[in-house]
């Protein structure tokens, strides 16, 4: 088994190029804190592959908004492997749980990675589904995952809410999001779970995608895997809280 420093600079050098152990630091010791944090244990733990950590990586700190980090690992992701396409599906997802504004600032500093390595763009599209059949192509991809519980958990808004609300969620995050192609579906739930557990605060939400993290047919180590990957980027609290969740369903 590799020493810790040696196994960390091995990771870095996939993701960032091989790292200059003379270059200048301000704060060397929290650097080579993190540094073996993350690439030295956090990395050596579970069954993730090097794609997969990144994919997380980016939708940790779009949903927190770290942007400057956010250009490092866009860069790490192109390095390991991952087409351009993956990279812009992992900050569309994002979408119905940060919002527009934000995943709009994340996807902006993607797009200026793409340009600088001199991928044109637009990317592809990866739309499948018409307008007129979001709704009921979105509950073919909600339905075997989560049922009709949203629905029949707004049922009681007033008026024309009961059946407005539940729809603009089929529609929007499983009609338009889960019918592209680019990511599979066990990839995005995958991801969703690592922006709840970036979000912090969401019990609810967590335990349900979670669940449907399982029921797609990913594995209870990879589920813990992928939290634990969180913990260098949202801190403790936050992933022991999700790893709570997570272990007593």
């Amino acid at each position: 088994m590799l020493d810790r420093i040696e196994r960390s600079e091995q990771v870095y050098a996939r993701l960032f190029g091989a790292r200059d152990p003379g270059a200048h630091e301000d704060d060397p010791e929290l650097m080579e804190m993190l540094r073996g944090l993350i690439f030295g244990d956090v990395f050596a733990l579970g069954d993730l592959d090097d794609a997969t950590r990144e994919l997380l990586t980016i939708v940790l700190l779009a949903t927190q908004q770290t942007l400057p980090q956010l250009r490092a690992h866009t860069g790490a992701a192109l390095n390991v492997g991952l087409p351009p396409v993956r990279v812009r599906e992992a900050i569309y997802q994002c979408a119905p749980f940060i919002g527009f504004p934000k995943t709009l600032n994340a996807l902006a500093v993607v797009n200026e990675v793409f340009r600088d390595r001199g991928i044109e763009l637009p990317l592809p599209p990866q739309a499948t589904v018409s307008p007129a059949e979001r709704y009921e192509a979105g509950r073919a991809q909600q339905e075997p995952l989560y049922g009709t519980a949203m629905r029949d958990n707004l049922a009681d808004l007033p008026g024309e809410f009961a059946e407005a609300v539940p729809r603009l969620l089929t529609e929007f995050g499983f009609g338009d999001l889960y019918t592209r192609t680019g990511l599979a579906v066990a990839t995005r739930e995958l991801l969703v779970l690592g922006v709840l557990v970036a979000l912090g605060d969401t019990p609810a939400q967590l335990r349900s995608h979670a669940l449907g993290n399982l029921r797609v047919g990913t594995s209870k180590e990879t589920l813990v895997a992928a939290i634990v990957h969180a913990f260098p980027y949202v801190g403790f609290p936050r992933a022991v809280n999700a790893l709570r969740i997570v272990k007593d369903l």
